[in-house]
């Protein structure tokens, strides 16, 4: 099994992100932290740890510090970036300090699985071990160039998305398109249009809540909630 450690200041997410990664075969959730003190304490505690999935925006120092300080204490645990961080001046910092993907949020399972699926393909490879021809070596380059889930539908803003996925990450129960709309600032119609593609994606489950007169009110969860 392959040993994950799942990093995100929100335990929701974290929560969400960690049961992602417990669907797909050959990987193990070794742990979860929530800053980047848990994260090093984790790295230090845990006996054996394979890859971090780690998000940049930790309330005490950044994850790209945490791969800083793990590269500089000698740990070369694998990391995969899953942070809803787009700058091209953090993900070009990521790369140079062995990130070795980049995962942007707002995502679905599809996503994170193909990244899952092509690191395990990679390490099958390394532990092959021996010489390395030029079309093996193209291959071990190539093996975590696994294409990403499908990108937002036209029209469709990533930021939008990513505070709709918030809100129904980190709500209580299920909400409506009025209250999400009220949550994130948007419009009911802008609300109820996310909401509707999450649920047509598999990422929200819809419910009707039936009052004492007229239609039901539609409620949406995040379908993945624990």
């Amino acid at each position: 099994m392959i040993e994950v450690l799942v990093v995100d200041d929100d335990t929701r997410v974290a929560r969400v992100n960690a049961a992602y990664v417990e669907k797909v075969p050959g990987f193990h959730v070794a742990a979860e932290a929530h800053s980047a003190l848990e994260a090093l304490d984790a790295v230090e505690r845990l006996p054996r740890l394979d890859l971090i999935l780690l998000d940049h925006y930790l309330p005490d120092r950044t994850g790209l510090e945490v791969v800083r300080e793990m590269r500089r204490r000698g740990r070369q645990t694998d990391v995969i970036m899953v942070t809803a961080a787009r700058d091209v001046s953090t993900v070009q910092a990521a790369m140079r300090q062995g990130a070795l993907q980049y995962l942007v949020k707002p995502f679905a399972f599809a996503g994170l699985r193909a990244k899952l699926q092509a690191y395990a393909e990679l390490r099958r490879t390394l532990d092959g071990g021996g010489e390395a021809e030029q079309a093996e070596v193209d291959r071990i380059f190539g093996a975590l160039s696994a294409p990403s889930e499908p990108g937002l539908p036209k029209g469709h803003s990533p930021t939008t998305a990513e505070s709709v996925r918030q809100c129904l990450l980190t709500a209580d129960g299920p909400l409506s398109a009025q209250e999400i709309a009220e949550r994130t600032g948007v419009s009911r119609q802008t609300a109820q249009r996310y909401l509707k593609l999450l649920e047509r994606t598999g990422r929200a489950v819809l419910t009707l809540k039936y009052g004492e007169a007229g239609r039901p009110e539609h409620r949406y969860a995040w379908a993945t909630r624990t």
